[in-house]
């Protein structure tokens, strides 16, 4: 049976910006394939610069209680073959818990939501206000239904706007990470489809991007 999978990450290019107030990454080259010191054979080593939250990135409980789990102490289970929930709120700037249907259907799955937002991704409009977030009903009722891991197409979880952040307060305390600037969330099926979303196992940071991607065999449900 074939396989789709769909890419749920926007690549990382330097010097792109996300989100107000950080700086882009910097890509650059620390070793040229001119330096290569082998014979006959050139290679090239980059160097990153670049804050963990950037490009699609995963929080972890660290990034806000100094006693969670960082990136490297993500549990897997919640990161690797995980089954999809998408909750399709296109159109809505505050998804409230209405649009999460029967708890029953959410639990231990990876709840992504599909606002639309990433349309804007690489133009000013993107980090503009009025992004899409979830409420802070919804992040109580998501931790209520064990789910896995939540995320969204948007600049952030949290209204941006308000100097609280209430959906990740509530859903990193309760062990459950949150990926932001996702993609593509409308090619993804509204249930059926599997999340691979794996950083790299940095010890000491709470956020950090990662490469997330949605997996389905055709014809397979939830």
């Amino acid at each position: 049976m074939s396989k789709a999978i769909v890419e749920l990450s926007h690549p990382i290019s330097d010097g792109m910006l996300t989100y107000p107030g950080l700086p882009g990454p910097r890509v650059t080259t620390d070793v040229s394939r001119e330096q290569s010191p082998l014979v006959d054979m050139a290679y090239d080593i980059a160097r990153v610069d670049m804050v963990g939250n950037t490009g699609t990135h995963i929080d972890a409980p660290f990034h806000f209680h100094a006693r969670g789990a960082d990136i490297a102490e993500l549990p897997l289970e919640r990161l690797l073959n995980v089954r999809i929930v998408v909750v399709r709120a296109a159109g809505i700037r505050a998804v409230g818990p209405d649009l999460l249907g029967d708890p029953a259907r959410l639990w231990g799955k990876a709840v992504l939501v599909h606002t639309g937002w990433s349309a804007r991704w690489g133009s000013p409009a993107y980090r503009e206000p009025g992004h899409p977030f979830l409420v802070g009903e919804v992040a109580e009722a998501l931790v209520a239904a064990n789910v896995a891991l939540v995320g969204i197409d948007s600049l952030d979880i949290d209204d941006t706007s308000l100097p609280t952040r209430p959906c990740h307060h509530t859903l990193l305390a309760a062990g459950v990470p949150i990926i932001e600037h996702m993609t593509n969330l409308e090619a993804v099926p509204d249930t059926g489809a599997r999340l691979v979303a794996l950083p790299a196992p940095i010890r000491g940071m709470g956020t950090f991007p990662l490469r997330a991607v949605a997996w389905t065999d055709h014809g397979v449900g939830s």
